[in-house]
C-alpha cells in the first residue's frame, strides 16, 4: 500500500510575475519510508507539503494519502496525517506546556492524557522538563522547534510531514530531532516526508531522496543509488551536477 500518490501535480501562482511551483510532480511512497525532497528556496517543497496536508488544492493532477484523495476526501485524509513548519505557530507568551495543552484540547485530549503524552515525547527530544513552564518566547528557537514536533506526534499520525524542521536549529537541537525522527519511525511504523535544505541529513535520515528544481522532480532514488549514478561522493556534489548550479536564493518561496 502507498502513503502518498501524486500524479501530474500542478500549481501556479500570481504574484509579481506568474510562478509555477509545480509543474507535473509525479511520485509514490510507500508506506513505512522516510523520503526526502531537497532542493533551493522556491523550488515546490513547500507548495507540495502544503497541498498533502489538504491546505492548498492543486491546479492540476492529483495528490492520495493512503488512498483517499486530499481534495475530494480532506476530511479523512487530515486524522491520519500531522505537519511540522520551519515556521510552526504558537501563542510565545505561555508556556510550552500551556500550548500543547491547547493543542491538546483541540484533538480532544484531556490534561492528564495530554500531560503523560508530553512527558513521553519531549524528553526523547532532548527537552528538560524543568523547561515546561517558561513562556515559549524566552526558549531557543531549537527548543520552540521540539514543541512543534511533540505537537505533531500528539495524534499519532500515520504520516508526517516536516517541512524543514531543522532549519536554523543549532547542532544539538538539529541532532536531537533526527534521532527522534529515526526512533519514532522504528517505533511507531510512520511515514515521513522530509523537505530540507540540508543534504548530509537527507543522505543520513532518508531511505529515497527527490531532487525538485523548478517545480520538477530531476532525481528520485536512494542515496547510495544516487551516488553511484553520478559518481559522487555526498549528495551536495549530486545537486550541483543534476541542476548545473549552486544553491541560489530566489524572490519567491513557495
Amino acid at each position: 500500500m502507498y502513503a502518498v500518490q501524486c500524479e501530474g501535480l500542478k500549481k501556479t501562482f500570481k504574484k509579481k510575475k506568474e510562478v509555477r511551483a509545480l509543474d507535473g510532480v509525479t511520485f509514490s511512497i510507500p508506506t513505512h519510508e522516510i523520503f526526502g525532497i531537497v532542493g533551493p528556496n522556491g523550488s515546490g517543497k513547500s507548495t507540495l507539503i502544503r497541498i498533502l496536508s489538504t491546505l492548498l488544492i492543486p491546479d492540476h493532477g492529483y495528490a492520495r494519502v493512503f488512498g483517499y484523495d486530499v481534495v475530494r476526501e480532506y476530511g479523512k485524509v487530515r486524522p491520519l496525517i500531522n505537519r511540522v513548519s520551519v515556521d510552526a505557530a504558537f501563542f510565545k507568551g505561555i508556556s510550552a506546556w500551556e500550548n500543547l495543552r491547547y493543542a491538546a484540547r483541540l484533538y480532544g485530549m484531556g490534561s492528564r492524557d495530554a500531560k503523560q503524552r508530553v512527558l513521553e515525547i519531549l524528553p526523547k527530544l532532548g527537552f528538560s522538563e524543568s523547561r515546561f513552564y517558561e513562556p515559549l518566547e524566552d526558549l531557543s528557537r531549537g527548543m520552540q522547534q521540539k514543541v512543534a514536533i511533540a505537537r505533531a506526534f500528539f495524534t499519532s499520525p500515520m504520516l508526517l510531514l516536516l517541512d524543514e524542521p531543522t532549519t536554523g536549529l543549532d547542532p544539538r537541537s538539529k541532532r536531537d530531532v533526527q534521532q527522534f525522527v529515526r526512533t519514532s519511525m522504528a517505533h511507531n511504523r510512520l511515514t515521513v516526508v522530509l523537505t530540507t535544505h540540508d543534504m548530509h541529513e537527507a543522505q543520513s535520515l532518508c531511505d529515497r531522496v527527490a531532487i525538485i528544481m523548478n517545480g520538477r522532480f530531476v532525481a528520485v532514488a536512494r542515496p547510495h543509488e544516487l551516488l553511484h549514478r553520478y559518481r559522487e561522493s555526498n549528495l551536495e556534489d549530486v545537486f550541483l551536477k543534476v541542476s548545473g548550479h549552486e544553491w541560489q536564493e530566489v524572490e519567491y518561496e513557495t
